[in-house]
């Protein structure tokens, strides 16, 4: 596989900025790399200025097809091999959709919720407790970019760590949406209400019907894991527990689909 070693012939993406403070991203403190892969995860991670990009592999039309897409070249310090498609599955999860394109780079720095407190100007918050299968945080982090989110929280130990799977999922989310992971989420949601938000959590045994619980002011969002739902210590550091009015045929909503409707529900509200 023949390396890229052309000068940038124009802008280059940005692969290997260097990191500020409260950098965009789940950032778990790891000195080992992460693999992403796809188009939207890789475009999106060579883009982010707090990225720190290791090596890119893809096939030439995928690689052409990202620097058209950007009118921009690689940066000439960013290691490049040009690769077969079937070379590429092997570098990734069994039959994963790498799209032509795979990337090496460094997790993204922690971010700080008191941080992101001071610059959310009221935007909403999601917190997930338990949430574990990174299909579905990843798709949470798509909604959260497409609501225009402040950040996403969750708890360090139950929840799934910075991966291919994840970006994939995000389809370029990890790189917008400010991740926080917290020790304790009962203590961030003590921090978050002091900053002014209502927390509201979701659960189908909830008294309250979502959206009419939603009151006036910045909202925090605190979805559990399907089947198991808010843990009681989590649920008590809510100033009201709501269900999402679906029909009775149905137990539940995939947690993802639950988030995309109520983040949609909280931005369209009147007042």
């Amino acid at each position: 596989m023949p390396r890229h070693d052309e000068q940038p012939k124009s802008r280059a993406l940005r692969g290997r900025a260097g990191r500020n403070k409260g950098g965009r991203g789940s950032g778990r403190g790891s000195t080992g790399a992460i693999r992403l892969w796809g188009r939207h995860a890789v475009e999106a991670a060579l883009t982010n200025p707090n990225r720190d990009a290791k090596k890119l592999w893809g096939t030439r039309e995928a690689i052409q097809a990202m620097l058209d897409h950007h009118d921009a070249e690689l940066p000439a310090t960013l290691p490049v091999e040009y690769a077969q498609a079937a070379d590429l599955g092997r570098l990734v999860a069994k039959d994963a959709p790498h799209q032509g394109l795979v990337l090496d780079c460094a997790p993204l720095d922690d971010v700080v919720l008191d941080d992101i407190l001071d610059e959310s100007e009221g935007r909403t918050i999601v917190l997930l407790d338990s949430v574990t299968d990174p299909h579905n945080v990843g798709a949470i982090l798509r909604s959260c970019a497409a609501f225009d989110v402040a950040a996403l929280v969750t708890q360090d130990r139950n929840s799934p760590p910075e991966s291919g799977t994840l970006a994939k999922s995000a389809s370029g989310a990890l790189e917008v949406v400010p991740w926080v992971r917290v020790v304790n989420l009962s203590r961030a949601l003590e921090r978050i209400s002091e900053a002014g938000y209502w927390r509201i959590g979701l659960d189908g045994d909830g008294k309250a019907v979502f959206p009419s619980a939603v009151p006036a002011g910045p909202v925090a969002l605190v979805l559990g894991a399907e089947g198991e739902g808010l843990r009681h210590n989590v649920a008590q550091h809510c100033d009201a527990i709501a269900r999402l009015p679906i029909a009775s045929s149905i137990e539940s909503l995939n947690v993802s689909n639950a988030a995309a409707i109520a983040l949609y529900a909280v931005a369209t509200r009147e007042g």
